[in-house]
């Protein structure tokens, strides 16, 4: 059963209050209003910087400052309010719609090696290649950043930049994984022998698959690093602290975007190529397809009726979060908001809230991540003096 909230509905979604919820994937159209009782209290927001360019991850830095990548090929780095580019050559990133250069991590090791992660779409000679993972090495006064290597190559890409992913993000394990789009390309998602439309779990160092991945037994190099699979764009990658619970967020078609919770090998059900019947990349078939993949895992929650473009999520940590430690942040680009789920144990969605500081304020949100000093940081990706934000509790 779905529980949708009318134009004057309350505003948290309570599972508990939902006939048949307990045997139902939570959806729901997300809060027109919004309140901070709902919420646990309210949210001061503060610009840490602003003139930035589609900013598409946050990257943190020992000394306290900040690498932010941006679509258009840049890399900024912040200290104290200020942005300074930072001097690379990233001729090769294929800017185009969607693509550019997209997710980063800072390397677990960074106090020795200075190493970071981008995923970017490549081109060469004007031709989309691929979409890739890249190691870097920022120098020591932070003003540029060399290339090491390319970690991993292969992955699908649209020359029109559609459907890029693509987010990396480190598990306490130390396993990079990365949440990949499927490019627009109808029979991607469920072939098992190409990197989109999955989540992707591999060797920080060498780009190898662990030897614990889920088909590490496959002759298929490419197969070996899945994750998981029949994903349709996933820019969220989440690791809730704690229990080692995989939480993503993926934008659906014109309805249904979906916060999952992962398990490994396992399918999600986004087929657009109606199991290879169709090459058109229909997309009106199910965001989970149940009827056609009975095993397929059903989601944490969905949008409904309609779509948030939900872009990047992170859990709050700390006790000065009172009753939101521990709470999921979902950001969204055309719904230009912040959502706060609170989950059980077990992952499942007990409620779902808008905290009011976000409602429409300010614009596009393309990136969260929970920052070493318990803070909440955020970009926003209008295009146009796009902004650094920290979150805390007012």
């Amino acid at each position: 059963m779905r529980c949708v909230l009318g134009l004057l509905g309350v505003v948290s979604l309570l599972v508990a209050g939902c006939s048949g919820a307990s045997s139902a994937p939570v959806q729901s159209v997300p809060p027109p209003a919004s309140t901070p009782a709902a919420a646990g209290g309210k949210f001061k927001v503060e610009t840490v910087t602003a003139g930035l360019e589609h900013g598409w991850d946050i990257g943190f830095l020992p000394d306290g400052g900040y690498l932010v990548p941006q679509r258009p090929g840049k890399l900024a780095l912040v200290r104290d309010g200020k942005v300074t580019d930072v001097k690379a050559d990233f001729s090769d990133v294929l800017v185009q719609g969607e693509g550019g250069l997209l997710g980063m991590v800072i390397s677990p090791d960074f106090t020795t090696s200075r190493e970071f992660i981008t995923c970017q779409d490549h081109q060469e000679g004007g031709k989309a290649v691929d979409i890739r993972l890249v190691t870097w090495k920022l120098a020591d006064d932070g003003a540029s950043a060399t290339k090491v290597k390319d970690l991993l190559t292969g992955l699908p890409v649209n020359p029109s930049g559609r459907h890029s992913g693509c987010r990396p993000t480190f598990a306490p394990d130390g396993a990079l994984l990365v949440g990949t789009g499927d490019t627009a390309k109808s029979t991607v998602s469920q072939d098992r022998h190409a990197l989109g439309g999955k989540v992707l779990r591999l060797d920080a160092k060498t780009g190898k698959p662990l030897p614990d991945n889920p088909f590490i037994t496959s002759s298929d190099p490419r197969e070996r690093l899945i994750y998981t699979y029949g994903h349709r764009n996933l820019q969220g990658v989440a690791i809730r602290p704690g229990s080692g619970q995989v939480i993503t967020a993926e934008h659906g078609p014109t309805f249904d975007d979906e916060v999952n919770l992962l398990k490994p090998g396992a399918n999600y059900g986004w087929d657009p190529s109606k199991g290879g019947t169709d090459s058109s990349y229909d997309e009106s078939v199910p965001m989970t397809d149940l009827k056609r993949f009975p095993d397929a895992v059903s989601p944490l929650w969905t949008s409904g009726k309609i779509t948030e473009a939900i872009s990047g999520d992170a859990f709050l940590t700390g006790a000065q979060w009172g009753r939101n430690d521990g709470a999921l942040v979902v950001v969204a680009l055309k719904g230009q908001k912040l959502l706060l789920f609170h989950l059980d144990a077990a992952g499942k969605v007990l409620d779902v809230s808008l905290p009011p500081e976000f409602d429409d304020k300010f614009g596009r949100l393309r990136a969260v991540r929970s920052g070493p000093d318990g803070a909440l940081y955020v970009t926003t990706s209008d295009g146009t003096n796009d902004k650094l934000l920290k979150v805390t509790p007012a």
